[in-house]
């Protein structure tokens, strides 16, 4: 979308990144299913890598796995891939996200806990 591209018409790395933040929670919240945690949040992104830009026009997939757990984070593999038809996929972006598992406390602060997830 034309708002979405910075100044040479590409695609603007903030909204990259704000796309892969949301890949990461998602696949984070999948995890959560049977555990005390109330949601998941970022809590720092080890690395992005821009490697292509995205032309506009193109679409962006999103692709997320959990590579490593520890007691209340999950370390998410994010990579970005930029299509247009007739073209094969290439890799746009890919980076590093750390997911926390936290509770809301009374007070409305949010506290980490242990979800109880290992990688099998």
């Amino acid at each position: 979308m034309p708002q979405d591209t910075n100044i040479i018409g590409t695609l603007f790395g903030g909204k990259m990144i704000s796309w892969m933040d949301i890949a990461a929670a998602k696949v984070a919240h999948r995890c959560l299913k049977d555990v005390t945690a109330d949601t998941i949040v970022t809590r720092a992104m080890e690395s992005i890598e821009f490697q292509e830009a995205v032309q506009m026009g193109e679409w962006v997939n999103l692709k997320s796995n959990v590579i490593a757990v520890g007691k209340t984070s999950f370390k998410i593999k994010v990579e970005a891939y930029a299509e247009r038809i007739g073209e094969e996929k290439r890799l746009a972006c890919s980076g590093i996200f750390i997911m926390v598992s936290v509770c809301k406390n009374e007070d409305g602060s949010f506290k980490s806990v242990e979800h109880g997830i290992s990688l099998k």
